[in-house]
């Protein structure tokens, strides 16, 4: 399968390659706002929801920048409306990064210490859905025959990341340790924040996956 670009698109690929380093470090900045909230180190913990605000910024006006140049120029016209998809449902993986740090700095909920261990292995699990997602969007650019892999290992740490939402849920509802009830919802709204990450980078991931079986018919 040949490449989708050549010659005359290389600085349309650099710019997908440039909105593909920014998912990756939305993803990033998710998973150690997370870590830096469950450890109590609040001040870390803004700063990395302050800069994953700013990438969400640069990385709408690079989607813009990139849709503009797929139609004013007529780059891989055959391809043009599965490229904007697929930055399109990329951009919800960077929103619903931001939006879980948002939550949390806004509600600031009481994570007790039997339950840390757990979230931050929801908060990686979901990581690393996004880092295979954009791993997968790679190869739909240069590799295709590598995307179904990349696809799978998505599913994998979604499934992960569901065990870990239901025992987390199980562990909050049947404790004793929590006595108020509402604060119970709270915890399961901010679990149920945590797995959707990896919800949307499935989500991608099945997208792509059509995708990929469009360009090699």
């Amino acid at each position: 399968m040949p490449k989708l670009f050549y010659s005359k698109s290389k600085k349309l690929e650099s710019e997908i390659e440039i909105y593909l380093d920014k998912v990756t470090t939305a993803e990033l900045l998710f998973l150690e706002g997370v870590k830096f909230y469950l450890n109590g180190n609040l001040d870390k913990f803004e700063k990395k929801y302050k800069a994953i605000s700013i990438l969400e910024s640069e990385a709408d006006n690079i989607r813009r920048e990139i849709k503009h140049k797929l139609y004013a120029y007529m780059l891989i016209p055959e391809s043009r409306g599965d490229v904007l998809g697929l930055l399109e449902t990329l951009d919800d993986i960077i929103d619903i990064c931001e939006k879980v740090l948002e939550q949390f700095s806004i509600e600031t909920p009481i994570i007790h210490e039997f339950l840390k261990s757990d979230f931050m292995e929801l908060a990686e699990l979901s990581s690393k859905a996004v880092d295979e997602v954009v791993k997968g969007a790679r190869a739909f650019f240069k590799d295709i025959v590598m995307v179904s892999n990349y696809v799978n290992k998505v599913h994998f740490y979604e499934h992960e990341a569901d065990d870990v939402e239901e025992h987390l849920k199980r562990s909050v509802f049947n404790s004793d340790e929590i006595e108020s009830f509402s604060q119970k919802v709270h915890l399961r709204y901010f679990i149920e924040k945590l797995a959707a990450v990896s919800d949307v980078a499935e989500s991608v991931a099945e997208r792509l996956a059509v995708y990929a079986i469009k360009r090699r018919i």
